[in-house]
């Protein structure tokens, strides 16, 4: 239900994607989404294959998460997207969404 109210009060154009946070049990997933064509302009999650190797390094969950949230800053950046609305998906945002967006903050996205 929470999920369904967010949606009506969020919408990403494509000058101003939505990024969208997935996360399950072992991984975190994150992508830019332009709903007025219905298409995915970038996504990044942590069993990208460019990042395996900083994944590995990191402690715990949370730390993987920042660093797939400056992947994909960087992967927007790469696409000359600068603003984004940020979507948790009705997550709550602490722990792991948290540092995605932090991550992404860091990264040079605003929102």
């Amino acid at each position: 239900m929470k999920k369904r109210s967010n949606k009506k009060k969020i919408f990403g154009s494509k000058d101003r994607p939505r990024l969208v946070v997935f996360r399950s049990l072992t991984n975190i997933y994150g992508q830019l989404v332009d709903d007025s064509s219905e298409k995915t302009i970038v996504g990044a999650s942590s069993l990208s294959k460019e990042i395996q190797a900083e994944l590995k390094k990191s402690k715990n969950k949370t730390e993987s998460s920042k660093i797939v949230g400056k992947f994909l800053a960087q992967r927007a950046k790469d696409k000359k997207i600068k603003k984004v609305i940020f979507d948790r998906n009705g997550y709550a945002y602490h722990g792991r969404i948290k540092a995605l967006a932090e991550g992404a903050r860091e990264g040079g996205l605003e929102f």
